[in-house]
């Protein structure tokens, strides 16, 4: 399984490239859209690391767990809470 760190540092290279690319084209509505993305995409991506890092831990404790069991899990985890 890949490190939280080289992920977010992969997503954080992908959008430093085209933000540079378009701040060397002088175009700031590009720039601050690749800057909102950039944000939205990583909160998203964090959450998701952390279902994989809950799921994990879950896993660590009950190795046994079937596909089905499995699956379930991540539904409970999902869903949301009023």
């Amino acid at each position: 399984m890949r490190e939280r760190s080289k992920i977010l540092a992969s997503l954080e290279t992908v959008y430093r490239d085209a933000y540079e690319a378009a701040e060397a084209a002088g175009d700031k509505q590009e720039m601050s859209r690749l800057d909102l993305g950039y944000q939205r995409d990583q909160i998203y991506l964090e959450t998701l690391l952390d279902i994989r890092d809950g799921l994990a831990a879950s896993e660590e404790e009950t190795p046994t767990k079937s596909l089905l069991e499995r699956a379930e899990a991540l539904k409970r985890l999902a869903r949301l809470r009023p």
